[in-house]
């Protein structure tokens, strides 16, 4: 039994008999210069950092360089060919996928390593702690507009990423584990400004999908995606328990399809219209 310490914590690692299960921590950026140091600084524990770089101008490169991360370097219009890109560059047998602005708390990472070397299943999901500034808001999430949980932990076949520009489709495949018992932290945005950006982001990459497959759907149809949505995060995800956060919230993954569906009828593509 053996460990180390970094950036202020101690991370243990536990050999077993048998061949070790060996983890790579991936994380695919564009032009993260601001939070890439502090999210790869968490992930040391890691036996392999690989990072990918998807048409990036900024110094994050040389920032994934000073962590002795494996760079792969490209651009890619869909988030799926990204993803699938980062997950096939993998050398380990278990994958951490995260994003740039998340957080991995000691205990957590603590319980990653203890996970891949007894899990006899292929996949664990792990929650989500949510940030707006300083303040966590635990409920209300959804809709496309956030997540409460999702599958980061996984063995190198059981995930695979399915076509769209924003928040595309998995494809899963092998043994479902339990969720992991700790959060991981996500830094989703600054400020309620960031969240309407964010909104717009969103609903011009999803709208430029809708633009090259099709959107049979009328607006009404938009209409009711956007109470019914509302309605799912407000009350059935308990977002009125954050007062005002959470109902900001659910107009926001409310507006989500029907902004979308607005910019796809009414405006035409933009130059650069990928995400």
């Amino acid at each position: 039994m053996a460990g180390y310490r970094t950036a202020g914590w101690y991370v243990l690692h536990v050999n077993s008999g048998s061949a070790a299960a060996t983890l790579s921590a991936l994380v695919v950026v564009r032009n993260e210069e601001h939070r890439l140091a502090a999210c790869l600084e968490r992930l040391r524990f890691a036996d392999e950092i690989v990072v990918v770089l998807d048409r990036s101008t900024d110094r994050s490169a040389q920032i994934a360089g000073g962590f002795a991360a494996r760079l792969v370097e490209g651009a890619w219009e869909l988030e799926a060919d990204r993803r699938n890109a980062g997950i096939a560059a993998c050398h380990s047998n278990w994958i951490l996928e995260i994003d740039a602005d998340e957080r991995v708390p000691p205990e957590l990472a603590e319980e990653i390593r203890e996970t891949i070397r007894r899990s006899p299943f292929d996949r664990h999901l792990i929650s989500v702690n949510n940030y707006i500034g300083a303040v966590l808001v635990r409920h209300g999430w959804g809709g496309a507009f956030g997540k409460g949980a999702y599958w980061g932990l996984f063995r190198k076949h059981a995930k695979r990423w399915g076509e769209g520009r924003v928040h595309p489709k998995i494809h899963l495949s092998g043994k479902e584990g339990p969720p992991l018992a700790n959060a991981i932290d996500h830094l989703v945005d600054r400020n309620i400004s960031d969240m309407i950006r964010r909104l717009d982001s969103y609903s011009t990459a999803r709208a430029a999908d809708l633009r090259e497959h099709g959107d049979p759907d009328p607006t009404r149809t938009y209409v009711r995606r956007f109470f019914s949505r509302f309605y799912k995060c407000y009350l059935y995800h308990h977002g009125y328990r954050e007062g005002s956060w959470g109902l900001l919230i659910a107009i926001c993954a409310g507006l989500y399809p029907l902004l979308s569906h607005l910019k796809a009828k009414l405006e035409p593509m933009a130059p650069g219209g990928g995400n």
